[in-house]
């Protein structure tokens, strides 16, 4: 079985309070694009348990801590699996904000649950999912939802960026979630964001804000820099994705020239 678990981007991102437990509550909306790995889940003839090889962008630590092979024993705890080759080509760039990494284990959960008939309901899924990361769940259903608590409590939303042109800007930055935080000031927004994402995209700039931006533009002005080059190339709306480092742009259609972003990711295409 060939699967391609596909990235996301945040639409907004405000850092609303911090709690008790030490993490912070926060609205987005999460909403999924086209850019995807592949991951191929097969029986196997060779091994014992599961075998696990990958290519593409190099994944960097020990290979036997990637979330695909955390939701592996997840379900294996409970289930009786089968011994399974896992592949996987790694194209989601790492430290983007994307959530590579949480959606090749939400993948994996479904993948798993098909190829051996598990019957598992979609809820208990989200259930398994939300054990390996607060953002895992989003990839069960896949659909644009409005998050709240730590980002891990959906509800639906009927916003659609069909038709828009997403450049998305990766640099070769790292950013850390204490650096991202650090002059993170949580508050109340004075406008919900679920009343700013009814507006039209267009009047979306200088409302619709990512509060990670204040940290994160201040030790790196060329994340900064990339953002305002989005919008010199006509961008409607341009904003970071999560805890970055990557950038995107939303065009009403296709930008015939973009900005020469050196040794970046770019990629880019029409949303659905």
């Amino acid at each position: 079985m060939t699967i391609f678990p596909n990235a996301k981007i945040n639409i907004g991102l405000n850092i609303t309070e911090k709690r008790a437990d030490g993490y912070h509550n926060l609205e987005t909306v999460f909403y999924p694009i086209g850019l995807c790995d592949v991951l191929e889940v097969s029986p196997s003839n060779t091994c014992t348990d599961y075998s696990f090889s990958s290519g593409g962008i190099p994944i960097d630590g020990d290979p036997q801590n990637n979330l695909i092979l955390k939701a592996f024993r997840l379900l294996n705890q409970d289930f009786d699996i089968p011994p399974i080759d896992i592949s996987l080509i790694k194209q989601i760039p790492f430290g983007a904000g994307l959530g590579g990494g949480s959606a090749d284990a939400a993948f994996m959960l479904k993948a798993l649950n098909k190829l051996f008939v598990l019957k598992i309901a979609t809820k208990k899924l989200e259930a398994y999912a939300v054990k390996i990361g607060a953002d895992c769940p989003v990839f069960i259903r896949n659909k644009p939802v409005f998050a709240t608590g730590i980002g891990n409590e959906f509800t639906k939303t009927d916003l659609s960026l069909k038709g828009y042109f997403l450049v998305l800007v990766k640099p070769d930055i790292h950013v850390s979630t204490p650096e991202a935080y650090s002059k993170v000031v949580p508050r109340k927004p004075k406008h919900s964001l679920r009343d700013l994402i009814k507006l039209p995209v267009k009047e979306w700039k200088g409302l619709v804000a990512n509060d990670f931006e204040a940290s994160v533009f201040v030790n790196h002005p060329e994340i900064a820099k990339i953002k305002q080059d989005l919008y010199d190339a006509g961008a409607l709306y341009a904003s970071m994705s999560g805890s970055g480092s990557s950038v995107y742009g939303l065009f009403a259609k296709e930008p015939i020239i973009l900005p020469d972003f050196g040794d970046c990711f770019v990629t880019g295409g029409f949303l659905k």
